[in-house]
Order: structure tokens, then C-alpha cells, then sequence
């Protein structure tokens, strides 16, 4: 039988590709930034609305695989109307994991932890972090600025 959290289609990843949260243009965004992959076809593009440190509202559209969608969707839900500095530290530990350097149980991520099987598939990893890419690249941005697309990240 297989350990839950190294299935790599779990059900929880599975309906945030059928039904991602934030999905949408957001009116009038603050910051923005998109991220590709050109090898697999992965596009996303994040939006944010910040007042000071806070993330009132993300979104996300674009297209891509299962992992990309589903990850996106679920960054997108653990950090709406969190702070920035929540975000960054999310970001590394999400990372962490999907690298290999550090433990699922011990990484504190909620739902993402459904994700931690993606790190038995190297070739998915640029796939789990492109929105999580994105995410950091646009708040490095100045207010109103949008970043020219990122190419296939590393993990």
C-alpha cells in the first residue's frame, strides 16, 4: 500500500486541478508576474493586490499539468490575506521538501504536504514550483511593474 503522501495524484491534488481556488484576473492588480515552462507547456501568470505587507487578494490564470494547476491553486489558497513574509517563508519550506532537503511531517506546510510526493519525480519539481516562481518574482517587483516571463525555472 502506498504511503498517502507519496502518491502523486492524490485526491486533494486532483480537485485543485478540477476546481482551482483564485483562479482569475484580478481588475487591478498591484503586482504581477508570469512563469513558463516551454519543455511541458506549464503557464502561469500570478497576480496580487498588496496594501503594506499584506496579500488582500491573489489570482492566478494560465494553463498547465495537474501539479502545476493544483500547486498554484494551493498556494494561492494558504497565503490569501496573509502577509508577505508568510509567503517568502512558505515558499522555502514548500522548496525545502520538493528538493529533498527537507522532511514533509516536519516542513509545516498544511495541504501542500499533499504535494511532497512530487519530489520522487525530478522532472516535475519545475512543474510544483512555477507559480510559487512567479509568486516571489512579483513581490520583488516595485507597485505596478509586471516581470517579463520566467523560463523554466530551476528547481
Amino acid at each position: 500500500m502506498n504511503d498517502p503522501v507519496d502518491d502523486l495524484y492524490q485526491d486533494l491534488v486532483l480537485e485543485h486541478k478540477r476546481a482551482p481556488r483564485h483562479f482569475g484576473k484580478l481588475p487591478h492588480p498591484t503586482h504581477e508576474a508570469r512563469g513558463r515552462n516551454p519543455t511541458c507547456g506549464d503557464d502561469i501568470q500570478v497576480q496580487l493586490q498588496l496594501e503594506g505587507e499584506a496579500l488582500k487578494d491573489i489570482r492566478f490564470t494560465g494553463q498547465g499539468c495537474a501539479i502545476c494547476i493544483a500547486s498554484t491553486s494551493m498556494m494561492t489558497e494558504a497565503l490569501h490575506g496573509r502577509d508577505k513574509q508568510v509567503a517568502q517563508d512558505l515558499q522555502r519550506r514548500f522548496r525545502a521538501v520538493l528538493t529533498g532537503e527537507a522532511e514533509p511531517e516536519e516542513a509545516e506546510l498544511g495541504k501542500l504536504v499533499s504535494l511532497a510526493g512530487v519530489r520522487a519525480y525530478p522532472s516535475r519539481i519545475k512543474c510544483a514550483l512555477l507559480g510559487w516562481h512567479a509568486l516571489m518574482h512579483a513581490l520583488q517587483q516595485p507597485a505596478g511593474d509586471t516581470v517579463a516571463t520566467l523560463e523554466e525555472p530551476a528547481p
